[in-house]
Protein backbone atom coordinates (compact mmCIF):
# COMPACT_ATOMS: atom_id res chain seq x y z
CA UNK A 1 0.00 0.00 0.00
CA UNK A 2 1.15 3.12 -0.88
CA UNK A 3 2.39 5.84 1.91
CA UNK A 4 -0.79 8.22 1.93
CA UNK A 5 -0.30 11.55 2.85
CA UNK A 6 -3.49 11.32 5.65
CA UNK A 7 -3.58 15.29 5.81
CA UNK A 8 -4.49 15.64 1.96
CA UNK A 9 -6.77 12.77 2.40
CA UNK A 10 -8.04 14.57 5.59
CA UNK A 11 -8.60 17.54 3.20
CA UNK A 12 -10.64 14.90 0.97
CA UNK A 13 -12.95 13.83 3.04
CA UNK A 14 -13.71 17.16 4.50
CA UNK A 15 -14.77 18.36 0.83
CA UNK A 16 -16.52 15.21 0.03
CA UNK A 17 -18.58 15.74 3.64
CA UNK A 18 -19.61 18.67 2.04
CA UNK A 19 -20.51 17.16 -1.02
CA UNK A 20 -18.14 17.66 -2.92
CA UNK A 21 -18.40 14.54 -5.75
CA UNK A 22 -14.62 15.27 -7.15
CA UNK A 23 -13.13 14.78 -3.96
CA UNK A 24 -15.01 11.64 -3.01
CA UNK A 25 -13.78 10.34 -7.06
CA UNK A 26 -10.11 11.29 -6.03
CA UNK A 27 -10.23 9.57 -2.81
CA UNK A 28 -11.41 6.34 -4.28
CA UNK A 29 -8.93 6.96 -7.41
CA UNK A 30 -6.29 6.97 -4.15
CA UNK A 31 -7.19 3.87 -2.34
CA UNK A 32 -9.19 1.42 -5.12
CA UNK A 33 -6.14 -0.61 -5.65
CA UNK A 34 -5.96 -0.95 -2.05
CA UNK A 35 -9.00 -2.13 -1.44
CA UNK A 36 -9.32 -4.48 -4.25
CA UNK A 37 -6.02 -5.60 -3.63
CA UNK A 38 -7.30 -6.95 -0.26
CA UNK A 39 -10.82 -8.04 -1.39
CA UNK A 40 -9.28 -10.38 -3.78
CA UNK A 41 -6.65 -11.63 -1.46
CA UNK A 42 -9.37 -12.25 1.03
CA UNK A 43 -12.43 -13.69 -1.33
CA UNK A 44 -9.54 -15.48 -3.44
CA UNK A 45 -12.36 -14.42 -6.12
CA UNK A 46 -11.74 -11.72 -8.56
CA UNK A 47 -15.67 -11.35 -9.82
CA UNK A 48 -17.05 -11.16 -5.87
CA UNK A 49 -13.47 -8.71 -5.17
CA UNK A 50 -15.17 -5.95 -7.30
CA UNK A 51 -19.12 -6.81 -5.90
CA UNK A 52 -16.88 -6.38 -2.65
CA UNK A 53 -15.31 -3.31 -4.03
CA UNK A 54 -18.30 -1.70 -5.07
CA UNK A 55 -20.18 -2.34 -2.01
CA UNK A 56 -17.27 -0.58 0.10
CA UNK A 57 -17.65 2.43 -1.52
CA UNK A 58 -21.44 2.65 -2.21
CA UNK A 59 -21.28 2.28 1.81
CA UNK A 60 -18.04 4.68 2.26
CA UNK A 61 -20.13 7.20 0.09
CA UNK A 62 -23.29 6.84 2.28
CA UNK A 63 -21.96 7.50 5.53
CA UNK A 64 -18.61 9.69 4.72
CA UNK A 65 -20.35 12.40 6.86
CA UNK A 66 -20.07 10.30 9.92
CA UNK A 67 -16.31 10.06 9.98
CA UNK A 68 -15.43 12.29 12.93
CA UNK A 69 -11.46 12.96 11.95
CA UNK A 70 -11.35 12.49 8.61
CA UNK A 71 -7.45 12.05 8.65
CA UNK A 72 -8.41 8.12 9.28
CA UNK A 73 -10.34 7.47 6.04
CA UNK A 74 -7.83 4.97 5.31
CA UNK A 75 -8.20 2.71 8.54
CA UNK A 76 -12.23 3.38 8.10
CA UNK A 77 -12.52 2.43 4.51
CA UNK A 78 -10.13 -0.48 5.04
CA UNK A 79 -12.47 -1.64 8.13
CA UNK A 80 -15.43 -1.38 5.99
CA UNK A 81 -13.82 -3.66 3.03
CA UNK A 82 -13.15 -5.83 5.57
CA UNK A 83 -16.91 -6.68 6.81
CA UNK A 84 -18.12 -6.61 3.28
CA UNK A 85 -15.93 -9.31 2.31
CA UNK A 86 -16.59 -11.30 5.26
CA UNK A 87 -20.19 -10.59 4.76
CA UNK A 88 -19.64 -11.92 1.43
CA UNK A 89 -17.72 -15.29 2.88
CA UNK A 90 -20.78 -15.50 5.33
CA UNK A 91 -23.41 -15.38 2.03
CA UNK A 92 -20.90 -17.97 0.22
CA UNK A 93 -20.79 -20.49 2.75
CA UNK A 94 -23.78 -20.73 5.23
CA UNK A 95 -22.42 -22.29 7.56
CA UNK A 96 -18.56 -20.59 7.59
CA UNK A 97 -17.16 -23.99 5.94
CA UNK A 98 -14.48 -21.96 6.20
CA UNK A 99 -12.55 -22.50 9.94
CA UNK A 100 -9.44 -24.02 9.43
CA UNK A 101 -8.64 -27.33 11.43
CA UNK A 102 -5.97 -25.82 13.14
CA UNK A 103 -8.28 -23.26 14.74
CA UNK A 104 -10.97 -26.16 15.65
CA UNK A 105 -8.43 -28.01 17.87
CA UNK A 106 -8.87 -25.47 20.20
CA UNK A 107 -12.77 -27.60 20.57
CA UNK A 108 -12.29 -30.32 19.60
CA UNK A 109 -12.31 -33.37 21.12
CA UNK A 110 -10.38 -36.49 18.95
CA UNK A 111 -12.78 -39.56 20.32
CA UNK A 112 -15.89 -37.84 18.61
CA UNK A 113 -18.09 -40.56 16.73
CA UNK A 114 -20.14 -39.80 13.63
CA UNK A 115 -23.84 -39.62 15.49
CA UNK A 116 -26.57 -36.90 15.01
CA UNK A 117 -25.47 -35.77 18.70
CA UNK A 118 -21.60 -35.46 18.03
CA UNK A 119 -22.37 -33.12 15.11
CA UNK A 120 -24.92 -31.11 16.81
CA UNK A 121 -22.33 -30.15 19.80
CA UNK A 122 -19.47 -29.76 16.85
CA UNK A 123 -21.64 -27.42 15.25
CA UNK A 124 -22.36 -25.99 18.76
CA UNK A 125 -18.46 -25.60 18.97
CA UNK A 126 -17.83 -24.08 15.55
CA UNK A 127 -20.77 -21.37 16.27
CA UNK A 128 -19.04 -20.44 19.48
CA UNK A 129 -15.55 -20.12 18.00
CA UNK A 130 -17.13 -18.07 15.40
CA UNK A 131 -18.84 -15.77 18.34
CA UNK A 132 -15.61 -15.75 19.81
CA UNK A 133 -13.73 -14.60 16.59
CA UNK A 134 -16.35 -11.70 16.21
CA UNK A 135 -15.86 -10.39 19.82
CA UNK A 136 -12.31 -10.16 18.86
CA UNK A 137 -10.40 -6.33 18.44
CA UNK A 138 -11.07 -5.71 14.60
CA UNK A 139 -7.04 -6.18 13.50
CA UNK A 140 -7.35 -9.59 15.51
CA UNK A 141 -10.07 -10.49 13.42
CA UNK A 142 -8.52 -9.45 10.50
CA UNK A 143 -5.04 -11.57 10.86
CA UNK A 144 -7.72 -14.32 12.26
CA UNK A 145 -10.16 -14.93 8.95
CA UNK A 146 -7.15 -13.80 6.37
CA UNK A 147 -4.91 -16.47 8.08
CA UNK A 148 -7.09 -19.59 8.67
CA UNK A 149 -10.59 -18.46 6.75
CA UNK A 150 -8.50 -17.23 3.75
CA UNK A 151 -4.95 -19.41 4.11
CA UNK A 152 -2.90 -16.65 3.99
CA UNK A 153 0.96 -16.59 4.77
CA UNK A 154 2.10 -14.35 7.20
CA UNK A 155 3.96 -12.02 4.58
CA UNK A 156 0.82 -12.08 2.35
CA UNK A 157 -1.19 -10.83 5.54
CA UNK A 158 1.56 -8.37 6.60
CA UNK A 159 1.42 -6.89 2.92
CA UNK A 160 -2.34 -7.21 2.37
CA UNK A 161 -3.14 -5.04 5.51
CA UNK A 162 0.62 -2.83 5.35
CA UNK A 163 1.65 -3.97 8.56
CA UNK A 164 4.57 -5.98 9.41
CA UNK A 165 5.53 -9.11 9.92
CA UNK A 166 5.99 -9.14 13.45
CA UNK A 167 2.63 -6.88 14.32
CA UNK A 168 0.75 -10.29 12.26
CA UNK A 169 2.01 -12.59 14.37
CA UNK A 170 1.58 -10.35 17.77
CA UNK A 171 -1.92 -10.26 16.78
CA UNK A 172 -2.48 -13.68 16.00
CA UNK A 173 -0.86 -14.88 19.20
CA UNK A 174 -2.98 -12.55 20.99
CA UNK A 175 -5.99 -13.37 19.16
CA UNK A 176 -5.02 -17.44 19.77
CA UNK A 177 -5.01 -16.26 23.53
CA UNK A 178 -7.88 -14.96 23.86
CA UNK A 179 -9.85 -17.56 21.87
CA UNK A 180 -8.63 -20.28 23.87
CA UNK A 181 -10.03 -18.68 27.33
CA UNK A 182 -12.95 -17.76 25.52
CA UNK A 183 -13.27 -21.54 24.15
CA UNK A 184 -12.63 -22.81 27.73
CA UNK A 185 -15.22 -20.81 29.88
CA UNK A 186 -12.42 -18.10 30.60
CA UNK A 187 -12.54 -14.25 30.92
CA UNK A 188 -12.53 -12.86 27.12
Amino acid sequence: MPDYNHAYIGSLVKKAQAGNSDAFAELYGLTYNHIYNYAAHYLKDTYLAQDAVQETYIHALRNIRKINDPSLFIAWINQIAFHTCFDICKKQNANYGLIDPEMLELTEDTNIEHNPEDIYEKNSETESLQKAIDALPFHEQQVIVLRYYNDLKLEDIASVLSISRSTVKRYLASAKEKLERSMKGGDK
